[in-house]
C-alpha cells in the first residue's frame, strides 16, 4: 500500500496537520496513487481520527520512541523543516517534501530547505502551497543524499569558531 508519512517532529505544527488532511490535499495524494496517510503530530492540538479523511487510510499518533520504521516504510515523507527530521529522512533514502513553517521568526528552517532543494535532495513548500505542490511535484528529479564525514564538519566548525 503506497504510504505517505507526515512528521512534525517534537514540535507543534497544526497548520501542516490541517492542510495535509484537507479533501484537496488527500485528492492530490490519491491521484498519485497513495492509499495510506500516517501522521506524527507531536505536541499539536490536533489528533485526527482514523475516519476523518475519506478516500485514504489515515493513522495518527503523537510520539514514538523512533519513527525510523515509519520513514523506511514510506513512499513519500512530508516533514517540517527541522534538521533532524530532514537528515533522518534523507539518510534513509526516502523522497522528501519539506513544509516550511513560514510563521516562525528568524526562519533558519527555510535556509536549510532551500539549500537542500538547490542540491536536488528535496522539494519544499509552505502550508499555503502544499496542495499545489502535491499536484505538480516531480520526485524523479531528486538525487540521493550522500552523508558527509562528521569529523570534517567538526573540524570546520572548530576552525570557524576559533576553537582550534
Amino acid at each position: 500500500m503506497k504510504t505517505v508519512f507526515v512528521t512534525v517532529g517534537t514540535t507543534s505544527f497544526d497548520e501542516l496537520t490541517e492542510r495535509v488532511t484537507t479533501s484537496e490535499a488527500v485528492q492530490a495524494l490519491k491521484a498519485r496513487g497513495y492509499e495510506r496517510l500516517v501522521l506524527q503530530v507531536g505536541r499539536g492540538s490536533l489528533l485526527p481520527d482514523a475516519d476523518s479523511c475519506l478516500h485514504i487510510r489515515l493513522e495518527a499518533f503523537r510520539f514514538k520512541d523512533s519513527i525510523a520504521e515509519d520513514i523506511k516504510q514510506a513512499d513519500l515523507v512530508i516533514s517540517h523543516a527541522g534538521a533532524g527530521s530532514c537528515m533522518e529522512t534523507l539518510g534513509a533514502g526516502r523522497p522528501l517534501l519539506v513544509v516550511v513553517n513560514d510563521k516562525l521568526m528568524d526562519n533558519h528552517q527555510l535556509e536549510l530547505a532551500r539549500q537542500l532543494h538547490m542540491d536536488s535532495h528535496l522539494l519544499y513548500c509552505t502550508c499555503s502551497t502544499l496542495t499545489e505542490t502535491l499536484r505538480t511535484m516531480d520526485l524523479s528529479v531528486l538525487k540521493p543524499f550522500i552523508p558527509g564525514q562528521p569529523k570534517h564538519f567538526a573540524n570546520f566548525l572548530d576552525k570557524a569558531l576559533g576553537v582550534q
